[in-house]
């Protein structure tokens, strides 16, 4: 029998590809989560598959539920509420902990607040271990190669449509509560919290084909403002989206995903255009692939894969593309993503 991850989330939209994705690489998932009756729907889906109903916020409850686990990765959103809590359950058992936040503010908090004690108990936690964040980070560490610095970091986001989840609204909301009408950007090697007064600019992008030249909106700011600078000493990081995809997640009306396929997945497709600057010379991968949720499943779980196995580079919190080898970890993504690379 393959070892035990447990799940926190698992009835969620991302949580259900974890679970699937963990079945697949022959781990056993323990599905966690606060909604008993969600979480009995996807037990019923997987039989023979533990559940445990488990409130965050009690320290007791969590360390049963985490009982015999040999990792946790939490897909409960809003991070916000659950990151810490799971974090610390996961310090008490010993166990790595991986989760998919994209909330610029939690991701930033788990390093700032848990980066010493995890590195004293050598358990590796690994946050924004998914599209935003986990992807854009192994991307720019794979063109970064051998520097260790570069002037500029360009992580541009090419959605087809963006139908978001219940979770994705509720972390957006919580975040922009956190910030109270402010953007969030880093410039000059730190985070900034300007003034929003109008708007996003509208930019243009030259994202390889076939998408070619998009608009974008600037400032549209994601997880990898945390990841990349937290190991790559860069000044400036920053993130674009494609406006359609933008007016999508912003529509009074915005839909969830729907699925076309046996695996759950939607028809959105994306590609991830990343380019560092270093002086005069530039560097450029990018990576074409399908379903940003779906896609999340495969990077959290073969990121547990290589922690529990000893591919990693280092413990304690880190980001992707500080713990794996960012080229080594693109390849095993194969079946899910088709990566170039180039020099401008």
């Amino acid at each position: 029998m393959g070892q035990l991850v447990a799940v926190f989330g698992a009835y969620g939209h991302t949580g259900r590809f974890v679970v699937a994705e963990l079945r697949e690489r022959g781990f056993v998932p323990l599905l966690l989560g606060r909604d008993a009756a969600r979480l009995a729907t996807v037990a019923a889906a997987h039989p023979g598959v533990e559940q445990r109903v488990v409130p965050v916020g009690e320290p007791a409850s969590l360390d049963r539920a985490l009982t015999g686990a040999g990792a946790v990765i939490n897909c409960a959103g809003p991070f916000a509420a659950t990151a810490a809590p799971v974090v610390e359950a996961a310090l008490r058992a010993g166990i790595p902990y991986v989760d998919v936040a994209a909330e610029i503010e939690a991701n930033r908090d788990t390093f700032a607040h848990f980066g010493a004690r995890a590195g004293a108990a050598g358990v590796a936690v690994v946050p924004a271990m998914a599209f935003f964040g986990g992807l854009g980070d192994l991307l720019v560490t794979a063109a970064m190669a051998e520097w260790v610095a570069a002037d500029e970091v360009h992580v541009a986001y090419g959605l087809s449509s963006w139908h978001p989840t219940a979770g994705t609204l509720a972390s957006g909301a919580v975040s922009r509560q956190r910030r109270d009408g402010r953007r969030v950007r880093y410039t000059g090697g730190r985070l900034e919290y300007p003034l929003d007064e109008g708007g996003l600019p509208i930019l243009e992008w030259e994202f390889p084909a076939p998408l070619g030249r998009r608009n974008v909106l600037g400032e549209f700011t994601m997880a990898d403002v945390v990841t990349v600078p937290s190991h790559l000493a860069v000044s400036e990081v920053r993130t674009y989206m494609t406006t359609e995809a933008a007016g999508d997640l912003a529509a009074p009306d915005a839909t969830a995903p729907t699925a076309v396929d046996e695996r759950g997945r939607s028809a959105q497709t994306f590609t991830v255009d990343v380019v560092v600057r270093r002086g005069d010379l530039r560097r450029r991968v990018t990576a074409h692939g399908r379903d940003i949720y779906a896609v999340s499943a495969p990077l959290a779980v073969e990121a547990v894969a290589r922690i529990l196995d000893g591919r990693t580079r280092t413990t304690g919190v880190a980001s992707a593309g500080a713990i794996f080898d960012a080229p080594d970890f693109l390849r095993a993504l194969a079946p899910h993503l088709r990566v170039e690379h180039g020099r401008e």
